[in-house]
C-alpha cells in the first residue's frame, strides 16, 4: 500500500514508518521542518510538507493514499486553553482525512489516549471512552469511529501513558529528570498505582497490522505491560542515578510534578488480550522495567514534551 502516515517524524511515527518500509508498503510522511523532511527521505519515504492545520493538504493526501496513520498531534499539555486547540485541530484533521476517505473501505488508522476507566478496573477493548471520567477536550476516538458506517475501515489505536524506548523523551524522562534535578527519586503515595506500558517498536507492529487487517470500528489496546507499579518505575531511576528513593505525601505531587501530578496518581492497569488474538499482535521487545535497566534513559538528552 501508498500509507499516508501524519506524525511521520516523531518518536513512534518514525518506528512506524520503519516498520510500514521494512514490510513493503510505500509511505508518504508529513513533515513540519527541514529536518523533519530529511530524516523521512534518508529512511526511504516521501515527504510532504505541511503541518494538521494545513485540512486541505490532509484531505488530499488522504484521497490519494491507499490508507491512512494518523499519529500527529499537537503535544503541549501546560494550559487547557492551548490543550484545547490541540484536540480542536486533532479533530478537524481526522474529520478531513475520513470525509476523504468515505464510500472507499480504504484503512484509517486513528491514535486515542489510554482509557480512563474507575481506579483499579483494568480497561480492555471493549470499554468505551467514559467522559465523566476525562478532564481534556481530546475526541480522537469519537470522532474516528463516526466514519466506520460511512465506508472506512477505520480503527483506534489507544496508546498507553508509557511508549518507551531509545529516543524517549516524554513521561518518563521527566521523572528522571525531576529525580537528577532534586538528588532524590520521590513518588506520591504507596506507589502501588500501575501504569500500563509498550515499547516503541511493538506498538509499530501494530499500527501495521491494524493497517493490513483491522475491521471498521476495532478499538485496540497498544498494551506489553499490564500494569507496572509507579514506586518500581522510581526505585530504577534512584538505583540508576544512585539517589535515595522515597515517598511523599500525594498533596506535594503537584508541587514536585506540577501537571504530571494527575497522571502519577493514576491507577490505570490495561489488556490487550482482545488486541491480541483480532490480529496475532505479540509483543517482543523489552518491557519497561527491562528496557530502563538497559541504562540509555540515563545517557541521553532531556525531556522534552512542552510543559
Amino acid at each position: 500500500m501508498r500509507v499516508f502516515v501524519t506524525g511521520a517524524t516523531g518518536f513512534i511515527g518514525s518506528a512506524v514508518v520503519r516498520e510500514l518500509l521494512d514490510n513493503g508498503h510505500k509511505v508518504l510522511g508529513l513533515a513540519r521542518s527541514d529536518a523533519g523532511a530529511d530524516n523521512l527521505a534518508q529512511a526511504g519515504a516521501d515527504v510532504l510538507r505541511g503541518d494538521l492545520r494545513n485540512v486541505e493538504t490532509l484531505r488530499t493526501a488522504a484521497a490519494e493514499a491507499d490508507g491512512v496513520i494518523h499519529l500527529a498531534f499537537i503535544h503541549d499539555f501546560t494550559n487547557l486553553d492551548v490543550y484545547a486547540f490541540a484536540a480542536q485541530t486533532d479533530e478537524q484533521a481526522i474529520r478531513a482525512m475520513g470525509e476523504a476517505l468515505a464510500g472507499s473501505d480504504r484503512p484509517f488508522v486513528v491514535t486515542s489516549g489510554f482509557l480512563q476507566v474507575p481506579d483499579g478496573v483494568v480497561a480492555t477493548e471493549e470499554h468505551n471512552r467514559d467522559r465523566a471520567l476525562e478532564r481534556l477536550p481530546r475526541v480522537s476516538e469519537e470522532t474516528a469511529l463516526e466514519f466506520a458506517d460511512q465506508g472506512v475501515r477505520v480503527s483506534v489505536v489507544r496508546l498507553p501513558p508509557s511508549v518507551h524506548g531509545e529516543g524517549d523523551r516524554a513521561f518518563v524522562p521527566m521523572f528522571i529528570d525531576s529525580a537528577r534535578d532534586a538528588g532524590v527519586a520521590a513518588y506520591p503515595g504507596d506507589g502501588v498505582n500501575r501504569w500500563p506500558a509498550v515499547h516503541r517498536d511493538d506498538a509499530a507492529v501494530l499500527y501495521r497490522l491494524a493497517l493490513e487487517q483491522a475491521p471498521a470500528g476495532s478499538r485496540l489496546h497498544a498494551i506489553q505491560d499490564a500494569g507496572v507499579p509507579i514506586r518500581e518505575i522510581f526505585e530504577v531511576i534512584g538505583r540508576r542515578l544512585d539517589v535515595p528513593v522515597r515517598s511523599i505525601d500525594p498533596d506535594e505531587a503537584g508541587t514536585r510534578f506540577g501537571w504530571m501530578a494527575g497522571l502519577l496518581l493514576l491507577d490505570a492497569p490495561a489488556s490487550s488480550a482482545i488486541t491480541q488474538d483480532l490480529l496475532g499482535w505479540r509483543p517482543t521487545r523489552p518491557g519497561l522495567i527491562a528496557d530502563l535497566d538497559e541504562g540509555h534513559y540515563f545517557a541521553g538528552q532531556r525531556s522534552s514534551v512542552t510543559g
